[in-house]
């Protein structure tokens, strides 16, 4: 069992700090998308139904493995000789999120909300791609003999999502109870924001890996004594697309494959619905905009980032499985507290311990999550197979979530049992957790033993 100075020690590798920039960079997108935007939207009067289909665009993160394939073999002109393969998508995906942005910065939301909505969508598509490069980014960074360092490079990844979805998210709240700021002007501030986080691709030092060698064997199995051309394009097609998902079939097993695809997708649901619909209620209860950053953005931020580490801590020495029975219990809580605050009204101190449990679910649901998840890569398809998973856990939270406008309007406005139905959504994972633990943890086993 690892020591805790000797697990400590993980963090002064350098190669954690370029995790933890590109965690940042992979947060933000959701700032604008997510919170500011619903708050830019409901202090423009729309309703909680047209707020909650806003959502949808975050579908482009729950299907972004149907071009994983393409961020794994496809080579940028110019930017992959310059950066590499994993840097060059990242900042690709940047220029697309920055200049969306400043768009945002120019709208009449009243007059072009289908300009808005196209915006969003973009920032979607593009922080999606950005998704699948900067978490192969991560698992490729590690040597495969470093599987021991896998939990540190989830808790710096999630440090950073939190740095820059709520940290940086706290900044446009407190912009926009400032006399004369409109949210136009904020969004503007956010884009140099953005500016400044591209920076960090050119910081990052891109990992060293036989992905290519490893693909060039497969075509090459393929092709056989044929090497005609359209031979070549099926091996270069069945290389890209379909080798990634049989491999993950092939390594598994197929009954636990689908095991585990199932147990992704309904570990967060409960939280999605609480999430989209998080920022309508405090306004709506109550609080304004200073107190929502200071709060749910600082405050969530800040206990995130302690609880990722004395997390990953945790899922280190006694392992992520229980780590994960525990984040789905606290994420149960957490949304009870919500409704405790929704019956008693906008008082400070439950604000306060809401938010307290929250970022303890947040930070260790995330940190178990992407370390469980990054045990299942192959390193041959990284992109391909981390975007696969991660977009399942996606999935339900986005068709779901979408529709949680419409469930509260359903529920007349009552917010106290809106979250108790959020919390009671949890406990189908929790049932098929502990059903598939002994294969889970038998997994984890042998991806230790490989260091």
């Amino acid at each position: 069992m690892v020591t805790v100075s000797e697990y400590l020690g993980y963090f002064k590798d350098r190669r954690l700090i370029n995790v933890f920039a590109f965690g940042i960079a992979s947060g933000f997108p959701w700032i604008l998308i997510g919170s500011v935007m619903s708050a830019w939207l409901k202090d423009e009067g729309l309703s909680r139904s047209m707020i909650g289909l806003f959502g949808i665009v975050f579908v482009c993160y729950s299907v972004n493995f149907l071009w994983s394939p393409l961020v794994d073999r496809v080579k940028l002109p110019v930017l992959h000789k310059l950066l590499g393969q994993r840097r060059s998508w990242i900042l690709l995906s940047q220029v697309f999120i920055l200049l969306a942005t400043l768009w945002l910065s120019q709208v009449d939301i009243q007059n072009q909300l289908q300009t808005v909505a196209l915006c969003c969508f973009v920032i979607a598509l593009a922080g999606a791609t950005q998704d699948i490069a900067i978490d192969a980014f991560r698992i490729d960074t590690l040597n495969e003999h470093e599987t021991h360092k896998t939990t540190a490079a989830a808790t710096m990844a999630t440090s950073g999502w939190w740095t820059g979805y709520a940290l940086l998210g706290a900044v446009p709240f407190y912009m926009a109870d400032l006399p004369d700021w409109q949210w136009t002007h904020v969004y503007f501030v956010l884009a140099l924001i953005m500016l400044a986080l591209m920076l960090g691709v050119f910081f990052a030092k891109e990992p060293d890996s036989n992905r290519e060698y490893v693909h060039k064997a497969l075509e090459a199995e393929f092709i056989q004594t044929d090497a005609s051309f359209l031979k070549r394009i099926g091996a270069w097609l069945w290389v890209t697309i379909a080798e990634p998902f049989k491999a993950f079939f092939n390594r598994n097993g197929v009954k636990t494959a689908l095991a585990l695809l199932a147990f992704i997708f309904l570990f967060k649901i409960g939280e999605a619905f609480l999430g989209r619909m998080s920022i309508v209620f405090y306004k709506e209860i109550g609080f304004s905009n200073s107190q929502i950053a200071t709060y749910s953005k600082l405050g969530t931020g800040l206990i995130t980032i302690v609880f990722a580490f004395l997390g990953s801590l945790f899922n280190s020495r006694y392992g992520i499985v229980k780590g994960l029975f525990i984040s789905g219990i606290a994420m149960a809580a957490s949304n009870l507290m919500f409704s405790v605050i929704a019956l008693v009204g906008p008082k400070e101190s439950l604000y306060a311990m809401a938010i307290l449990v929250d970022g303890f679910t947040q930070a260790w649901s995330l940190v178990a999550m992407v370390a469980f998840i990054s045990m299942l890569c192959d390193r041959a398809f990284s992109a391909t197979h981390y975007a696969l998973l991660a977009s399942l856990g996606n999935l339900g939270r986005t068709f779901l979530s979408g529709s949680s406008g419409y469930l509260i309007d359903y529920l007349n406005g009552n917010w106290a049992l809106f979250f108790l139905l959020t919390a009671l959504m949890v406990i189908p994972s929790l049932i098929f957790l502990f059903l598939i633990r002994k294969r889970l943890m038998a997994l984890e086993t042998s991806f230790h033993s490989k260091q």
